[in-house]
């Protein structure tokens, strides 16, 4: 089979791409490394440097999507913060290329788009857990711009028939994420000052709680939603464990000292009701963040 993913020199879409590899598939990658990886490539995939904002791309970018039967949309500038400061920027690398993408999955006859979106687009919600049928309310243009992907998706399976499924991802954790720089999240920056013999560096009181998601099951998430019967007409579908910890608890896994800095506009709290996943994906998270992170430190002693 022969599969697309953008972004697949990133996080996500790099583990996606083994995988996929991994069974055999026919994987072509489209990402333009601003902030993927040359490390992350599969010698055994087929990488283009597009940038997908531009439209004078779509042809080169139909052709790559030519007789795919998924392309998977990882393909993003991400991160919450960083987005206050840069939402021109944003904008156009996050929707301009969702649109430039759908248009050309459909000239090219794309079966199915399965697009990751964010749980960001839920904002501060008091009610908890976060359902999809919840209201949206973005507190960033990250999550605004998640949001109005999901739109698209629905309009363009409506319009133009294509089969699309949104997944919002959970605070996604794990091999090959950021440790380091504006990009990282919470567990890539204490695993990055904890290795450094730094003090962990938590933002507020840390009793904010967030549901961490591990990217090997992420990746499952994708790969079911790609297949799945049950789905393919603009879906939203949360993508968490289903627990949440709280920054702190976080810190205590992970050991050191700890220095207490600035907090900044963001959730209180994130818990996902991942009933849905379970009904139409068949999918289950299998690894919890304490399990995973206690396993990195072990492997970090032995080397």
């Amino acid at each position: 089979m022969k599969y697309v993913v953008t972004g697949g020199a990133g996080f996500i879409g790099s583990n996606l791409v083994d995988r996929l590899v991994e069974q055999g598939n026919e994987v072509h990658v489209i990402d333009n490394f601003s902030f993927g990886k040359r490390e992350n490539c599969n010698e055994k995939a087929f990488y283009y440097n597009l940038d997908l904002s531009q439209k004078s791309n779509s042809n080169d970018i139909e052709k790559i999507c030519k007789n795919a039967d998924t392309v998977f949309h990882l393909a993003c500038v991400a991160r919450v913060q960083p987005s206050i400061k840069k939402p021109v920027s944003y904008e156009i690398n996050n929707t301009i290329s969702t649109v430039v993408l759908l248009k050309a999955c459909v000239d090219a006859k794309v079966r199915r788009f399965v697009y990751s979106s964010s749980s960001s687009v839920y904002g501060n919600q008091l009610s908890l857990p976060l359902n999809e049928n919840d209201n949206t309310n973005p507190l960033s243009p990250y999550g605004a711009q998640k949001l109005y992907g999901e739109i698209l998706c629905k309009t363009f399976s409506e319009v133009y028939n294509l089969e699309t499924v949104c997944l919002r991802y959970f605070n996604v954790y794990g091999e090959r994420q950021n440790l380091d720089g504006a990009y990282s999240l919470v567990i890539g920056i204490f695993l990055f000052q904890r290795l450094n013999n730094k003090p962990l560096t938590i933002r507020g009181n840390g009793k904010q709680k967030r549901d961490f998601t591990y990217v090997g099951d992420v990746v499952n998430a994708n790969i079911l939603a790609s297949s799945s019967k049950k789905v393919g007409f603009g879906e939203v579908i949360n993508i968490g464990n289903g627990d949440n910890r709280s920054i702190n608890q976080i810190a205590s896994y992970i050991g050191g000292k700890i220095k207490h800095i600035e907090p900044v506009l963001e959730p209180f709290e994130t818990l996902a009701d991942n009933s849905k996943a379970k009904k139409l994906l068949n999918w289950r998270p299998k690894l919890n963040v304490e399990l995973w992170i206690k396993s990195f430190l072990d492997k970090k002693k032995e080397l």
